[in-house]
């Protein structure tokens, strides 16, 4: 149950960051009411929780609030697909007819919740009196509305599921199989509504297998609705650990190529602290180390050319580069001015980005190595 909780508050985080980045997305602001709701019935469910709601509200509250928030639940989430239709107004008009379906489910559950007294009403779904009717009538109403629900959500998950790109596909196929089996558990407990209203006995390891499958397809579509999100973080981490480490990689030669021209250093667009903080972001130290290495290759290209080298292209392997570096970094120590114009570096690795990021790492290394 924590473990449930814990995925749950970890999902509605994610999507109240993106709800506050597009307030006005209202297929977003569904699935975060909808996650909202399910993770505020976990705690009502709980022992400390039921027992502190029943306290204030009175015996009963407890249950009937957390089943409130499970129509509620599936209610956003098949907002989250009425809003998402390409006729918005088809679909906002679809919104406010199942408003007005869960609205009497609600009434109906709550009617059968408060006309019998609150012992009957106690206990968990396992342990309650089916043959009494408002009973069966509270669990069977909230049951089969759950299902339908559930069933049209995992129709037009996998709808979409087939539609979609990788990855994600893949998540909208994880949360597609979480809803169906959701609707599946609730079709069983259906079933075993109507079985121990006529009085009949249900196998207790029927009851903790629903229990099972009902958390275990809710972890399965929480995972789901965030699996692109975070999978798409996860990308983002591995970008910035890649820009951190070869930033790192590359200070040998920026190190060098600064002291020799300083002004080579690009400063901040202004003064200010935002773009004093922004500049020292990873991504931008990174790109702005790339630049001024370049930069700073221009300008010593003069010094590196030995007699007889062709003076149209200076095209060195990273060792033999890093060893002229290093003599002609001496010499501009030392004074001795530019014997000719800057020459262009030939780019061994290929012409695009990722190959001059890959000589100059390459280059960097062997000043570290020579050093």
């Amino acid at each position: 149950m924590e473990l449930l909780l814990l995925v749950l508050v970890a999902a509605l985080g994610w999507k109240i960051y993106q709800l506050k980045r597009s307030p006005h997305d209202a297929p977003l602001r569904s699935v975060t009411l909808c996650l909202l709701c399910a993770t505020l019935s976990y705690p009502v469910a709980m022992p400390g929780g039921a027992s502190g709601v029943d306290t204030v509200a009175g015996h009963g509250a407890a249950k009937l609030l957390q089943n409130i928030l499970l129509l509620l639940t599936v209610y956003f989430l098949m907002c989250f697909y009425l809003f998402s239709a390409a006729d918005e107004e088809a679909g906002r008009r679809r919104a406010r007819k199942e408003a007005v379906a869960v609205g009497i489910v609600v009434a109906a559950i709550s009617a059968a919740a408060l006309t019998v007294p609150h012992e009957v009403f106690a206990g968990s779904f396992s342990t309650a009196d089916m043959t009494v009717p408002q009973i069966a009538g509270f669990y069977a109403g909230a049951g089969l509305y759950l299902m339908y629900a559930l069933g049209m959500a995992y129709r037009w998950t996998t709808r979409y599921a087939r539609m979609s790109r990788r990855p994600h596909s893949t998540g909208l196929w994880m949360a597609a199989v979480g809803l169906g089996a959701m609707a599946v558990a609730c079709a069983i407990r259906a079933v075993i509504v109507a079985v121990r209203w006529a009085g009949g006995e249900v196998p207790h390891p029927v009851m903790a297998a629903v229990a099972f499958l009902l958390v275990a397809s809710i972890m399965l579509f929480a995972a789901g609705i965030t699996y692109s999100g975070a999978r798409a973080r996860l990308s983002s981490l591995r970008l910035w650990l890649r820009h951190r480490r070869d930033h790192r990689r590359l200070a040998p030669l920026w190190e060098l190529l600064t002291e020799a021209y300083p002004d080579t250093v690009l400063q901040p667009a202004s003064p200010a602290a935002l773009d004093r903080w922004r500049a020292r972001g990873v991504h931008r130290r990174y790109h702005r180390r790339i630049v001024e290495c370049r930069d700073g290759l221009v300008d010593i290209s003069p010094h590196l050319l030995d007699d007889g080298d062709d003076i149209a292209m200076l095209d060195l392997d990273a060792d033999e580069l890093a060893a002229r570096l290093c003599r002609a970094a001496g010499r501009i120590e030392e004074g001795i001015p530019a014997p000719r114009r800057a020459v262009p570096l030939a780019m061994a690795l290929g012409s695009d980005r990722e190959s001059d990021v890959k000589q100059l790492i390459a280059v960097s290394d062997a000043l570290r190595k020579a050093a």
